[in-house]
């Protein structure tokens, strides 16, 4: 869960982790390339044709600072993820728009990756000033409820064309793992994807287990790189090109922390995932550890689904091997 959001699922304990680790950044300085000042010069900056971002400074989780909400299109246009809830932002996303409307580009929808308020900040306001529908997956929607009305359910396969030149399309993507209704969106002339939060340019991917799946969002970073993308639009930090590479990197982090968290349990044998983040997790600073403790329980939960682990109450432990 990020930042603001209303509490889902046991994500009340998420907001506060996630607020103790803005404070431990506030406190150590602990910044990232998001926070660079040409990201809040509220300028477009445009990556290829018919696909730009523009950098919005949202309450998200550090080092990131900025969320890029992705424009799609050229005389028919789709925003991506419009992030954040401060005013000031809000107004200079309001004046571009307005800008381009007197250049008669139009925005027609409303595309969202995904619930989490470092996403969707911005979604409601907007709907409203522009009277455009918001379209988001049926699981997302459900999430949203009393925050973003959500007006078009996207299923995975959904095209979207979209008038002018370049002629762009935007085709969904179902992409769960971080979160239930995750999408990527395709832009299928250019190859570029938008990856919400399945990849970042700056910082890490938490899968939170009240709500995400290590093995679906293993099994989803494999299906992004199965597209080929030409470019990867993550949601916190710079444009990735070497997609096949970064997301290759992201599977082979996990699985080596998979590993960590093995190596844990046979050092422990039965333990508690509070008792298992020092030794698993031993290479983070220990104000990162509630959580670091998060994505272990994902990690051990995989365990489980793959037959290697068993858990009794608030303890794990390994099952032998065949």
């Amino acid at each position: 869960m990020r930042p603001g959001e209303t509490a889902h699922r046991g994500e009340s304990t998420i907001d506060e982790i996630y607020r103790q680790l803005r404070q431990h950044a506030s406190e150590t300085g602990m910044v990232g390339p998001a926070s660079a000042a040409g990201e809040s010069a509220h300028r477009p900056h445009v990556i290829a044709p018919g696909v730009a971002s523009f950098a919005m400074r949202t309450p998200t989780l550090p080092p990131a600072t900025h969320t890029s909400c992705y424009v799609i299109g050229d005389r028919e246009l789709v925003l991506v993820d419009p992030a954040s809830p401060y005013e000031d932002e809000q107004q200079a996303l309001d004046r571009q728009i307005d800008a381009w409307a007197i250049e008669g580009r139009m925005v027609v929808s409303i595309w969202l990756t995904h619930h989490h308020g470092d996403h969707v900040g911005d979604a409601q306001r907007l709907a409203e000033r522009l009277v455009v529908p918001v379209a988001a997956h049926e699981a997302t929607a459900e999430r949203l409820q009393g925050r973003v009305r959500v007006d078009r359910t996207l299923r995975d396969g959904d095209v979207l064309a979209l008038a002018g030149e370049p002629r762009c399309s935007l085709r969904a993507v179902y992409t769960p793992g971080h979160a239930p209704g995750h999408l990527c969106f395709l832009e299928e002339q250019s190859g570029a994807l938008v990856a919400g939060d399945m990849v970042a340019g700056v910082g890490s991917i938490l899968i939170e287990p009240s709500e995400g799946n290590m093995n679906a969002y293993l099994a989803s970073l494999a299906r992004m790189k199965a597209l080929a993308p030409s470019l990867l639009l993550p949601a916190h930090g710079p444009v990735i090109a070497s997609t096949a590479a970064k997301l290759d990197e992201y599977v082979a982090h996990r699985l080596w922390r998979e590993r960590r968290v093995v190596d844990a349990l046979e050092r422990l044998g039965t333990a508690t995932s509070a008792a298992l983040v020092p030794v698993a997790y031993a290479d983070v600073p220990p104000a990162i550890f509630p959580l670091a403790e998060r994505s272990l329980i994902a990690h051990l939960v995989k365990l489980v689904e793959d037959g290697r682990a068993e858990r009794s109450g608030d303890a794990w432990r390994l099952l032998p091997a065949a």
